[in-house]
């Protein structure tokens, strides 16, 4: 693909899986709402999300706009967003409104998406799974085009990342539970990269270190 096609569209009521350790892209079109479910209840996804044009197309390379963090934080004045805010992108331009929240509401936007550098950082030896590598293989698989040296920080859903004193910060159990859903209403047409994240080191995905299944369903 030339990386300029029309995406395929998700139709409301659509619905589906983020298979364990694996990305899913998802076409959102403007003013639909995407609802994704911690079926399992401890399970981060990493959420990307990248601007389409009126037609569904993918923005020429020249114009890159993608899901932000820093200007995610700059734009609520929060380190973690709530139901109500909003998720911004590097051109400062509101992608998604957050609806609503069933977890205590516990995200993570400071720590990068995991590669395989960190896995080999934490003793891996030989191949592992990561969120970069998965979003960037979807990213082919839809034949939207990105720099495959560019890995945009992601909103870490459900990721428990406390700051502590001094500054500090630590890699936790998440506190969300079973079945909780937070759904994100799409301020423009986008598509979305979800990544189930394979990280089994560190408690980042429970304190069982078994990546799971998530769900989800377009409103």
């Amino acid at each position: 693909m030339s990386g300029r096609e029309s995406l395929a569209v998700l139709e409301t009521g659509t619905s589906g899986a983020i298979e364990a350790r694996k990305g899913k892209g998802i076409t959102v079109k403007k003013s639909q709402s995407l609802k994704i479910i911690n079926t399992h209840g401890k399970q981060v996804i990493d959420f990307f999300a990248f601007a389409l044009d009126t037609d569904l197309k993918p923005l020429p390379p020249t114009t890159m706009n993608f899901l932000s963090m820093q200007h995610t934080r700059s734009g609520n004045m929060r380190l973690s967003p709530t139901s109500g805010s909003k998720l911004f992108s590097n051109l400062r331009k509101t992608m998604f409104t957050i609806e609503n929240d069933t977890s205590p509401g516990i995200h993570d936007t400071l720590v990068p998406a995991c590669d395989p550098e960190r896995y080999r950082q934490l003793g891996v030896e030989g191949y592992h799974a990561s969120c970069a590598e998965n979003l960037h293989i979807t990213l082919e698989e839809v034949g939207y085009l990105f720099p495959k040296d560019l890995t945009p920080a992601p909103l870490n859903l459900w990721m428990n990342v406390p700051v502590q004193d001094e500054g500090a910060l630590a890699f936790v159990e998440p506190v969300s539970r079973e079945g909780d859903y937070v759904i994100l209403k799409a301020e423009e047409n986008c598509l979305v990269v979800c990544s189930a994240c394979p990280q089994d080191i560190t408690p980042v995905n429970g304190y069982s270190q078994k990546p799971s299944d998530c769900h989800f369903e377009i409103l």
